[in-house]
């Protein structure tokens, strides 16, 4: 089993910044990659960011350009810098480690972005 701890989330107006952060724990060791998702009211879960542990990276095109995704992989977390925040950004975001087998999943954190 791999344990993921999500921190970071929280209230921030439009324009501004916030870093996500996550550790794994546990069985690390078939993680292949880490990542964030997030979850709207009334949306499905989607893909934010993605970075394996050689470093390749994948976006959704919504974020590309103000959205940073990174990961220390001698310490098992991923962390993702979010700036220029817009209103659809509210959301649930949770963290994700991938494995050959199976995916993990944190219990998410709040990002609300609101004047």
């Amino acid at each position: 089993q791999v344990q993921l701890v999500e921190s970071g989330g929280g209230l921030v107006q439009p324009g501004g910044s916030l870093r996500l952060s996550c550790a794994a724990s546990g069985s690390i060791f078939d993680i292949y990659g880490m990542g964030w998702y997030r979850q709207a009211p009334g949306k499905e879960r989607e893909l934010v960011g993605f970075i394996t542990f050689n470093g390749i990276t994948t976006y959704a095109d919504s974020v590309k350009g103000r959205w940073t995704i990174s990961i220390d992989n001698a310490r098992m977390q991923v962390s993702l810098q979010m700036n220029t925040l817009e209103v659809d950004d509210t959301a649930v975001y949770y963290c994700n480690a991938a494995t050959d087998k199976m995916d993990y999943w944190g219990k998410g954190t709040v990002v609300t972005v609101s004047s």
